[in-house]
């Protein structure tokens, strides 16, 4: 992840991926070298110099004005959320300390994680998993704590199975992972990881450069349990007060659904299995959230 110029970068992937007819260019206006829009097409239709938004794509104009986003917002078609991305790109960055490899989860949280009856989970913002119920490891062995989310449904073929949509489904998960990286592009941590999977699987570093934005709006997950079957089940995250960028994460189905049934059926075979309950990643295992460091 390049944090030097996230801004240009946007720009010109959007731009990419805008046809001259929807911006009432006609298909035909002279011989394309490249995809979508062309950068003096862009300027044209914002109102902008082209040397201007040739500045803004190279990375050498980095706060442009309130009126010059809107308008290339509504060139490039972005939708609120990805305005809002594109417009915190241009804002001034905090040197915030960098973050420590472990981190807490609230007690009062752990709680409430183990005495859900549903597949519940806490994650950061790197989608570590710091802490888990029963259910949640029932539903997927790589929802204990100490795994990474994004590697094990890029990476681990078994977690890949999961998803009856998996494409559809890492749309949404890379989109959400892109907003949440526009307020800490120079983040070591998360350049890292992003660079890790952009070297091992194709899919991601082809999602990541679509920079897509999604929010964390809530939506139903198609999953195939290889005990149980097919579950419809609405995935919730919900900010958790005083633990900064950590996520409760709950599956849950619709009352009188076959996907209830079924998910009831999980949690009997769950608890006919040795296990203690809620797991969480204890202060001072870093090893188990980031081995290869």
């Amino acid at each position: 992840m390049d944090a030097t110029n996230q801004l240009g970068e946007f720009l010109r992937a959007r731009r990419e991926r805008i046809r001259p007819e929807e911006v009432g260019l006609g298909p035909g206006v002279g011989l394309r070298r490249v995809p979508g829009l062309r950068r003096e097409e862009v300027a044209m239709l914002a109102g902008i110099s082209a040397d201007y938004y040739l500045r803004l794509e190279q990375g050498r104009e980095r706060h442009p004005s309130v009126q010059v986003l809107d308008a290339l917002a509504g060139v490039l078609r972005l939708d609120p959320e990805a305005t809002a991305y594109m417009i915190g790109l241009t804002r001034p960055r905090s040197r915030r300390a960098v973050r420590p490899a472990a981190e807490r989860v609230p007690t009062s949280v752990l709680h409430l994680v183990g005495q859900l009856s549903m597949p519940a989970f806490v994650q950061n913002r790197y989608l570590d998993i710091l802490a888990s119920n029963r259910m949640a490891r029932a539903l997927s062995p790589n929802l204990a704590p100490g795994a990474n989310r994004l590697r094990a449904v890029f990476l681990d073929a078994a977690e890949r199975e999961l998803f009856r949509d998996w494409r559809q489904a890492m749309q949404k998960v890379v989109g959400q992972l892109r907003a949440d990286s526009a307020a800490d592009a120079d983040d070591p941590r998360l350049a890292a990881l992003v660079g890790e999977l952009s070297l091992k699987s194709d899919c991601f570093r082809q999602l990541w450069a679509r920079h897509e934005v999604r929010g964390r709006e809530g939506v139903v997950s198609r999953l195939h349990h290889p005990e149980v079957g097919d579950l419809d089940l609405y995935c919730d995250k919900l900010a958790i007060s005083g633990a900064e960028g950590q996520l409760l994460v709950v599956y849950h189905a619709e009352p009188g659904t076959e996907s209830e049934r079924l998910l009831a059926l999980l949690g009997s075979i769950a608890a006919s299995t040795p296990d203690d309950g809620v797991d969480s990643i204890r202060p001072g295992d870093p090893a188990r959230l980031y081995p290869s460091e």
